[in-house]
């Protein structure tokens, strides 16, 4: 039956609780970009009272804080239960288990919200974000990073190709991520106040495909899609995979590399204390004055310079 929806949740919350009981071995990622978030918040000479972290897993990044980020209060949410009682017991920082998809947090009442590899199981990242806006105090701050750009291609492009030669068709077994160049269209649509977008990339190598696939499990993101297949595909299928991935992206040492992208989303709830952009013709000083140039209006004809006044160089 057709839904209309891309993500199958319930089954996303049955892998992340089975996640949560596992070790933190496949936890290096989340880890990593706990930190990179850290040193972008730094960057940041304020206080914030009150703060969310919206998919806070097992809390690496409530644990990645240090105290002169400024985060005196931080409440954890995830859409798996387990990983919000693993965060809460690793933590000390209470956490609810919801729909990130819908906040159940009044207006206005945040001074930050974080975010760490989560965003990309959002069904409707557009009204996810009007959200946090929404859930911020004015001048509030959001920071995030996000899944996205090329994110697992090798792994797309690898399924796909393996599946038409097994079966003649292919189904869509890796989940999209966020393109970089819609990253500022939508934080600008949610309304955010002085948006700023960037990325980093993360290289990883594996033994094998089936390497890749055991961390991926591992971590509960294996692709949790309505459409996808059920049942379990025949290992034909991750052979044929395991040898082209192998053939078209092993390195010299015979490791398979995986591109992770992480876009990391920077907007502030809009307040009147914030800078605005100057009205055209606002300007109080010309440039042509600060080059000591002359200014001619568009589209005046000026003389070609006199060849007698060059300089060599």
């Amino acid at each position: 039956m057709e839904t209309g929806q891309l993500f199958d949740i319930p089954l996303l919350r049955r892998r992340r609780d089975r996640a949560a009981m596992r070790d933190d071995r496949a936890e290096f990622l989340f880890e990593e970009a706990a930190d990179r978030l850290c040193d972008r918040l730094l960057d940041v000479s304020r206080q914030f009272p009150s703060a969310l972290e919206i998919g806070c897993r097992k809390g690496a990044l409530a644990r990645a804080l240090p105290p002169k980020a400024g985060v005196a209060h931080l409440i954890g949410c995830d859409v798996s239960a387990g990983m919000a009682r693993t965060a809460r017991a690793r933590t000390d920082q209470p956490t609810v288990a919801t729909d990130i998809d819908l906040l159940p947090f009044k207006e206005g009442a945040f001074d930050l919200v974080l975010s760490n590899l989560a965003l990309h199981w959002v069904e409707d990242l557009p009204g996810a974000l009007i959200q946090v806006n929404r859930a911020l105090k004015p001048d509030g701050l959001f920071l995030a990073a996000v899944l996205g750009g090329d994110t697992l291609a090798e792994l797309r492009a690898v399924m796909v190709e393996a599946e038409s030669r097994v079966r003649g068709g292919a189904a869509i077994r890796v989940a999209p991520t966020l393109a970089l160049q819609d990253a500022g269209a939508l934080m600008q649509r949610a309304g955010f106040a002085l948006p700023v977008v960037d990325f980093d990339r993360v290289t990883i190598t594996y033994d094998t495909l089936f390497h890749l696939a055991a961390d991926l499990r591992a971590m509960g993101e294996t692709a949790a899609l309505i459409d996808s297949p059920r049942g379990i595909p025949p290992r034909v299928l991750f052979q044929e995979a395991a040898r082209i991935y192998a053939e078209r992206h092993a390195g010299p040492d015979g490791r398979i590399t995986a591109t992770v992208d992480i876009v990391y989303l920077h907007g502030w709830a809009p307040d009147a204390s914030q800078p605005k952009p100057l009205r055209p013709g606002s300007a109080k000083h010309r440039l042509a004055d600060a080059l000591g140039s002359v200014e001619h209006a568009a589209g005046d004809r000026t003389a070609p310079p006199d060849p007698a006044n060059r300089q060599g160089h």
